[in-house]
């Protein structure tokens, strides 16, 4: 069994000060998949923190993850895989193990004018 990653209430800590009003969804995600972590629009969407984000909402959805990337090359990914929404992987500085996902809509234009 790998080992357990583990991080500090500080570092959640920091997830949600930055994270909570963000207008997608954002988690703190480890290695193995587990979310750590996850703002409100996350959690009722069902990404709550001990759940596989890999298969939510089916594994299917996960093709072209880069988050395995982001973490070898320690820099953030982005991509638009379907021209209505946004997603990104940004490593969590000093740590090997752990990210930050999110995901968010393209807003259409002159929404909020």
């Amino acid at each position: 069994m790998p080992n357990q990653i583990t991080v500090s209430p500080e570092e959640i800590a920091a997830f949600h000060l930055m994270w909570d009003a963000f207008p997608g969804m954002a988690r703190l995600i480890g290695r193995d998949h587990i979310i750590i972590a996850a703002n409100q629009t996350a959690i009722a969407k069902g990404y709550a923190p001990g759940v596989c984000c890999a298969t939510l909402p089916s594994a299917t959805n996960h093709r072209g993850c880069l988050a395995m990337r982001a973490l070898a090359e320690g820099k953030g990914m982005a991509d638009n895989p379907d021209g209505t929404s946004i997603r990104g992987w940004l490593p969590v500085s000093g740590r090997d193990d752990v990210y930050v996902h999110f995901s968010l809509a393209v807003p259409k234009a002159g929404i909020g004018d």
